[in-house]
């Protein structure tokens, strides 16, 4: 039995034609900060919020406010809506919790959706190493990918969320890029959240996103992280995900 995902509109939205991004907690946050920065740099407002019974049992709390912890946010007028969510979700919700996805995205005009995603970077790599991939669900999105000159990922495999939407793209012929940002696994890689917002920012330039405040607070968290891994005494309890997201903010 699929697990149920609901939609809760706070208002209804047009995107005519439009792009949806999907970020989901990925390899050092890095879907989780883009997605941060686009919706603060955009000024997108908060539209929707995506419940479920399966979900963990948490409220995230911002400015003194409750938040679900997965949300849509979006703008009319830049065609544009951002769905963030903010913990990671068991394996048996990606399907569903994807499909809802492309429903919202049908229901509300959109035309393409691109899935931010990281992968570990190798061993030995320095962030200026790190790469984007592409991958288009169809012809269309590898003819957009290949037009503005992207890296194409020619084999491989993608996970969760970003992976069943490529799938149900390619079934349902829908528009669906994935942006693979190979990225540090110890720490918040807010290096590579960059570039994944630069990748959008090649394939939509119509969005103009300002890319300079990301990488100077991803410089500042680097610093700051580095200082307390030299300070910090080992414990039991890996980071939590509220915590690395207090670090970046």
């Amino acid at each position: 039995m699929s697990a149920e995902i609901v939609v809760r509109e706070f208002r209804n939205v047009q995107l005519g034609g439009g792009t949806i991004v999907e970020a989901i907690p990925s390899v050092g946050l890095v879907s989780t900060i883009a997605a941060t920065y686009l919706i603060s740099a955009l000024e997108l407002d908060q539209v929707a919020a995506i419940d479920s019974d399966e979900f963990p049992p948490l409220s995230m709390i911002y400015s003194s406010k409750p938040k679900f912890p997965a949300r849509v946010y979006a703008s009319e007028s830049k065609k544009l809506a951002v769905f963030i969510c903010e913990i990671p979700l068991p394996n048996h919700l990606h399907r569903p919790l994807a499909r809802t996805l492309m429903s919202w995205a049908a229901e509300h005009g959109a035309k393409r959706i691109v899935g931010f995603e990281g992968l570990a970077l190798p061993k030995g790599a320095s962030r200026e190493d790190v790469q984007v991939w592409a991958v288009g669900s169809t012809d269309a999105a590898r003819d957009m990918i290949a037009a503005h000159k992207m890296n194409s990922l020619e084999g491989g495999m993608i996970t969760g969320v970003t992976g069943v939407l490529l799938n149900e793209g390619r079934w349902t012929n829908t528009d669906m890029i994935a942006l693979v940002a190979e990225a540090r696994t110890e720490i918040p890689d807010a290096f590579a959240a960059a570039k994944l917002v630069e990748g959008l920012d090649l394939l939509m330039p119509e969005f103009e996103v300002d890319l300079v405040p990301l990488l100077e607070q991803a410089k500042s968290l680097e610093s700051q992280l580095l200082e307390l891994r030299k300070m910090a005494v080992p414990v039991s309890t890996p980071l939590r995900r509220t915590d690395a997201d207090r670090a970046y903010g």
